[in-house]
């Protein structure tokens, strides 16, 4: 039994009349006979009582249009749901990011994304670029937002934004009337970096910047991520440089100030695995180029 077949059985058993089904059908009355004729040879059970003026289910015929109505609609939803699924519409999208990408165009794009795609199911993890880099080779991430960016041939990398470096320090520090830090700091409070491992990482990033400007930073405290680090900053521990994205959600415990001249700037990427062919990854990049485009803190 085929789908052509049961869809010809379907027609006969809803109209209970051979002409009317093959009208329905646009098909000739007699291949229609011989079909369901074949059916039933197949199935060997007789599906219709045939009168002379009328037919009628027998009970296997009651059964199989039940059945197969089931069967036809399930097929039906499949379709649509396949479909849907290939066209981007629903399905789902494992996204990874560093933390302080939730403070610049992150949740803009996430926003613009789910306004476009509503039926797909996004899940979003926190991650170092390292572990970023082992979720995207093992599959366990469709695309991963890295700072400056995951470097690999199997890779595929999107330039997003580039921003320059800030302070973030204790607001019980006074810096009166000043927008703008003096470097001179680093060398008697505590410089928060971060992550502690693997190494290089982001935090190798800011003490060559610092080194480069001729200043060091002999105090220094570990921590794992940003959140840590901003947290630390919050109760006084230290001072850390962080993207200028960070300072665009305030936090209670703790002041922003611009560095002059720029030590170096932090470049934010989206990367994806250079044979990913899914629809969804297509269309997450497309809106993430697009948000990035119009984002104010672009460079």
């Amino acid at each position: 039994m085929n789908f052509k077949q049961l869809t010809y059985f379907i027609a006969v058993a809803e109209e209970l009349h051979f002409g009317r089904a093959a009208e329905r059908l646009d098909m000739a009355q007699p291949p229609l006979s011989r079909q369901i004729k074949q059916l039933e040879d197949e199935l060997e059970a007789v599906l219709f009582n045939r009168g002379r003026s009328a037919i009628s289910l027998t009970q296997a015929g009651e059964r199989l249009l039940q059945r197969g109505k089931a069967i036809l609609a399930q097929m039906e939803d499949t379709k649509l749901e396949v479909r849907r699924l290939g066209q981007g519409a629903e399905g789902r999208l494992r996204i990874g990011f560093v933390g302080s990408a939730t403070f610049g165009i992150l949740p803009n794009i996430i926003k613009s994304y789910r306004a476009n795609y509503p039926e797909v199911n996004m899940s979003l993890v926190p991650m170092n670029n390292a572990e970023l880099h082992r979720a995207l080779v093992s599959r366990e991430l469709d695309v991963a937002f890295a700072r400056p960016t995951l470097k690999d041939p199997e890779f595929l990398s999107k330039h997003l934004m580039e921003e320059r470096l800030i302070l973030a320090l204790p607001d019980i520090v006074d810096t009166g009337t000043r927008t703008v830090a003096k470097l001179e700091r680093l060398e008697t409070h505590n410089l928060i970096l971060y992550p502690e491992r693997p190494r290089p990482s982001y935090a190798d990033m800011v003490l060559r910047a610092i080194e480069d400007a001729g200043f060091t930073a002999p105090l220094r405290i570990w921590c794992m991520d940003l959140q840590t680090a901003l947290s630390l900053v919050a109760v006084g521990e230290g001072v850390c440089v962080v993207p200028e994205s960070v300072a665009s959600a305030p936090r209670k415990g703790m002041k922003f100030l611009n560095i002059e001249p720029e030590i170096a700037r932090t470049e934010l990427s989206l990367n994806y695995r250079l044979d990913e062919q899914g629809v969804h990854v297509k269309n997450f990049v497309t809106v993430a180029q697009k948000v990035a485009r119009k984002s104010p803190i672009r460079k």
